[in-house]
């Protein structure tokens, strides 16, 4: 196997690349600002220092620690840019309306034509941020989504791979190996371990980085947000029934119906004697249906024609009345399925699949609930729609404030009392976000620690700018103490290093032993020299993280009885994947990317106090 994978290096980077897929997904949509801390330019845009800040600290607080990390989010900026310019260079920059059109299918509740625009606005507003989202913000990922799906879904539907290279694969996924182990546990050895002052130094030293107190400060700062505004913010009973009767229709869940059917097919270009032979075979089956609704699900498993439903005696689960593209293809039915009752049993339905009989199974009305019972969730919307309005009206005199009079937080608490009630709080931070500390933590964020470990915090003793961690989250920073980074001597971490030293010594001594061993194994079955799947017995000594070495005999190898069929479509899915990142590429070339501040994206990650090297 493991010479396939060296001569299919392609193929396993596209399994890489699926791997990495889901992470380079789950950025949000940035707009690219273009202002003096402009990173690069992408097709006449600009991607800022604060673009990139605001992508990996959506990533999570740990994020900046991760190895390339900073270069795999310039990546993906550069790849969203790169598509924005193609898109306008070819006039193909989707429109408000299908933005708007895209946002319906999402919330259709928004498609009533009983809402006024107000009403619109408003339930735009709250379920944009439902998500976390601004209006705008919302707009802007549903548009960067349409570009994808009308750039790279086009090319991803176009790859394939051959059949022999599906059938390789799927014989490995499916195959199954009668193997031994012998472990050689690193634990049976450390007691054979003779540490000494030398060899303690001689790892001290390779690894300085591993024993060090890091920078800190000790910081005060003040948060002003959506939530604590929205905190102070009191609702009135007749205000919230009010905004209830005004917008009822967000209270109110549709109409349903489940469905089940009997499908007997119709192929597209049948002619009239063949439909009509459908046709009268459908309306047997529709009589018969009716002389005892209880055996339907009977009938259906012996008569249907559709491979989706029959063994579950034709379920379609719920439909309603209201315009879903899950359910396209069934509208006849749609439209039939109202003027029926629970138990009732349709005439043959012409669809686009061919004639369904079709039987009610249960019928739930629309309801609407009661005041009383979404009091709370209509009093935390308006809370958090004034509470957003009111931090546009204040945002601007907490970043004057928190700038002009820099020498401390004071001045900005006692500006906005009259407004809204501000704390000063205090932490100890580090360069790099604590994984201790709860991710949404304003005073956690890699942007603001950026911010309180700059030049103008630390040397001039100035708060730091208003800084927005995330929508309608803006925090402040002034450091009150700080201690730079030191070098732990040896005495202090001399327990720690000793431990690390006895493990990487131990498993040495593991692996040696599995050496030997695996010499006289393979000296005694025939010489084999490696694990050759195709020369049984085959023996192969692998690292077993966290215990040791094994040696593991291979004894048989048995092939699956056939070809997994869904492994074609998934690793067609792979191709496609690979072909839309070359695409992509393509594309980011023909942008004619500048890069203006390279070390922004070539900043180090800091080691992990502690962790041992891997060395022996």
């Amino acid at each position: 196997m493991f010479e396939y994978i060296r001569s299919h290096q392609r193929l396993m980077q596209i399994l890489l690349f699926i791997v990495m897929l889901p992470f380079l997904l789950t950025f949000r949509n940035f707009s690219f600002n273009d202002d003096d801390k402009t990173i690069a330019k992408v097709g006449g845009k600009s991607i800022s220092q604060v673009d990139l800040d605001r992508a990996l600290t959506a990533l999570g607080p740990n994020a900046a620690t991760i190895p390339d990390a900073r270069k795999i989010v310039f990546d993906r900026l550069v790849g969203d840019a790169a598509l924005d310019a193609e898109a306008r260079h070819d006039h193909a920059y989707p429109s408000q309306a299908e933005v708007g059109t895209a946002i319906v299918t999402f919330n259709p509740s928004l498609a009533n034509p009983k809402l006024s625009k107000e009403d619109r606005d408003a339930m735009l507003t709250s379920f944009a941020s439902s998500h976390g989202l601004s209006t705008a913000g919302l707009e802007a990922e549903v548009r960067t989504s349409l570009l994808k799906q009308r750039y790279l879904g086009t090319v991803q539907s176009t790859a394939f791979l051959p059949a022999a290279v599906t059938a390789r694969l799927s014989d490995y996924v499916g195959q199954q190996r009668e193997v031994q182990q012998l472990l050689f546990k690193s634990s049976d050895y450390t007691s054979q371990v003779k540490v000494t002052d030398a060899m303690l130094k001689a790892y001290y030293d390779k690894n300085l980085a591993l024993f060090q107190n890091p920078e800190q400060a000790k910081i005060e700062y003040v948060v002003l947000s959506e939530d604590a505004i929205a905190q102070q913010i009191t609702i009135a009973d007749d205000a919230a029934e009010k905004y209830y009767k005004d917008n009822v229709a967000q209270f109110t869940s549709d109409a349903q119906w489940r469905l089940s059917h009997l499908l007997i097919s119709v192929k597209q270009g049948a002619s009239a004697a063949e439909k009509a032979a459908a046709k009268d075979k459908a309306d047997k089956l529709a009589a018969e249906a009716r002389k005892n609704t209880a055996n339907f699900a009977k009938l259906v498993k012996e008569n249907s024609e559709d491979p989706g439903s029959a063994d579950t005696g034709g379920d379609l689960g719920y439909f309603s009345n209201k315009p879903d593209k899950s359910k396209e293809g069934f509208e006849p039915i749609v439209a039939a399925m109202q003027k029926m009752k629970a138990g009732e049993i349709s005439d043959p339905i012409l669809t686009a699949f061919g004639y369904s009989v079709v039987m009610v199974t249960e019928v739930k009305p629309a309801e609407t609930k009661p005041f009383d019972a979404v009091k709370q969730d209509v009093v935390a919307l308006l809370k958090k729609q004034q509470a957003h309005s009111k931090l546009a009206d204040l945002r601007d005199t907490f970043d004057h404030t928190v700038y002009e009079q820099s020498d401390s937080l004071k001045p900005v608490v006692d500006k906005l009392a009259d407004k809204i009630k501000l704390n000063i709080e205090s932490a100890s931070v580090t360069r790099k976000p604590d994984p201790n500390v709860a991710q949404n933590a304003p005073f956690n964020s890699l942007k603001f620690l950026n911010a309180v470990f700059g030049d103008d915090a630390l040397k001039n003793k100035h708060n730091t700018d208003a800084i927005e961690v995330r929508d309608g989250v803006l925090i402040s920073g002034h450091v009150v103490q700080y201690q730079a980074a030191s070098q732990k001597p040896l005495d202090e971490v001399k327990a720690q290093v000793t431990d690390a030293v006895v493990q990487s010594e131990a498993k040495a001594l593991a692996q040696k032993a599995a050496a030997a061993k695996l010499a006289a194994l393979q000296a005694k079955d025939d010489g084999l020299v490696k694990a050759d799947a195709t020369k049984l017995p085959a023996f192969v000594q692998i690292d077993v993280p966290g215990q040791g070495v094994g040696i593991f005999r291979i004894n048989k190898i048995t092939p699956p009885p056939s070809v997994d069929p869904s492994i074609k479509d998934q690793l067609g899915q792979l191709a496609g994947t690979q072909e839309a990142a070359i695409y992509l590429e393509a594309l980011k070339d023909k942008a004619n990317v500048k890069m203006v501040r390279e070390s922004a994206i070539n900043a180090p990650v800091a080691a992990t106090p502690g962790a041992p090297d891997g060395s022996n």
